[in-house]
């Protein structure tokens, strides 16, 4: 744990661009979250505005309203959202300043750098503090290539992917390795986002700011060092994007490089098009041609789960049942009823890949 920090959401807490701040509010071990700062959403309980859970996570309206109300200190202020192009809204930015003359380190994963802003560098010297860019790519003597030893590890990797962007894949990855955990498995999770990073849970690298020639040898070395470290019976891969998105088509790293034999997908039903975005003009195809795909890379998926978003509980339940009858699969909602089932089946594969040793 790092310490105490604040969430900056610029007045978009309830929409999809904090989906930074909402995977925190649901849980961190690298940070204690005591309030996020969000205009629009002041006065609630953070963790109300994003699935109706209280978390006991104030929001305040502005930074003086949490410096004067607040019964605690933050050590971090993180940014929260994760805006198309990744740079840093105007609005946001006198806030940021006013956190570093606070005393605050300031934590963000947008692809603009904070550390690269002279007048916010200058100003975090002053006051002794770190701007941390958590997608700043590493230098590259400390990349790594593929080198096939991934043959060599025992424990079998179960990926999270996707049928597009922002799907709650990096909530479901944690989820069932929370789930494992309890269950008795030993679990690791393997990060590739910048909120993965700013979770603290597991070992990791943050894929779309690695130089493309490092990516597969960045995966398999997070998954050495991990097992090395861990020696845990089961691995969880958070994926990104999705194999058939044309904005950022990603997947294949993790069922090849990554040799990752079992897959749980996840699907929005709601959504038609790629990015949910219509005027791209790209419609997301059938999730049984993603199965079929997924099948052709050598991968077995486990089960299907379903982002609900867009969606009343009625409805969500009438796609489940839906899919199981047409898929032949498991379909869970992880946010209404927990992975559980998806355990029961890893238990399984755990079990056989013991014997077969």
């Amino acid at each position: 744990m790092d310490g105490n920090a604040i969430i900056l959401t610029n007045g978009l807490l309830n929409q999809y661009p904090a989906k930074t701040a909402h995977g925190l509010i649901r849980g961190t071990e690298r940070f204690r979250i005591v309030g996020v700062i969000d205009a629009v959403s002041a006065g609630q309980d953070a963790g109300e505005v994003v699935d109706g859970k209280k978390r006991g996570i104030p929001v305040y309206a502005d930074l003086a309203d949490f410096l004067k109300n607040s019964p605690e200190t933050a050590q971090y202020c993180l940014v929260g959202i994760a805006p198309k192009g990744g740079k840093l809204p105007a609005s946001m930015k006198e806030t940021i300043a006013e956190a570093i003359r606070q005393g605050m380190n300031i934590v963000s994963g947008l692809h603009e750098y904070l550390s690269d802003m002279p007048d916010l560098s200058v100003l975090a010297q002053e006051h002794g503090v770190q701007l941390i860019d958590v997608r700043k790519p590493k230098p590259k003597s400390e990349l790594h290539f593929w080198t096939g030893k991934i043959k060599n590890i025992p424990a079998p990797r179960v990926a999270v992917l996707g049928t597009d962007v922002r799907m709650g894949k990096r909530t479901t990855t944690r989820l069932l390795t929370q789930a494992a955990e309890a269950a008795g498995l030993k679990a690791q999770m393997i990060f590739t986002g910048q909120t993965g990073w700013m979770q603290g849970r597991g070992t990791g690298f943050i894929l779309d700011s690695t130089y493309n020639d490092f990516v597969s040898g960045e995966l398999e070395h997070a998954i050495l060092s991990s097992y090395e470290t861990h020696q845990p019976d089961v691995f969880f891969v958070e994926g990104q994007a999705a194999l058939r998105n044309p904005s950022g088509p990603c997947g294949s790293e993790y069922l090849v490089s990554g040799q990752v034999k079992y897959v749980v997908l996840q699907h929005a039903p709601a959504r038609i098009y790629f990015d949910d975005n219509e005027a791209l003009g790209f419609k997301i195809p059938p999730i049984s041609t993603e199965i079929q795909l997924i099948e052709l890379y050598g991968a077995k998926v486990l089960a299907v789960t379903l982002n609900t978003a867009g969606l009343t509980l009625e409805q969500a339940r009438e796609y489940q049942r839906q899919y199981q009858e047409e898929l032949g699969l498991p379909v869970v909602l992880p946010l209404e009823d927990g992975v559980e089932p998806i355990i029961d089946l890893v238990k399984e594969i755990v079990n056989k890949e013991v014997a077969s040793v």
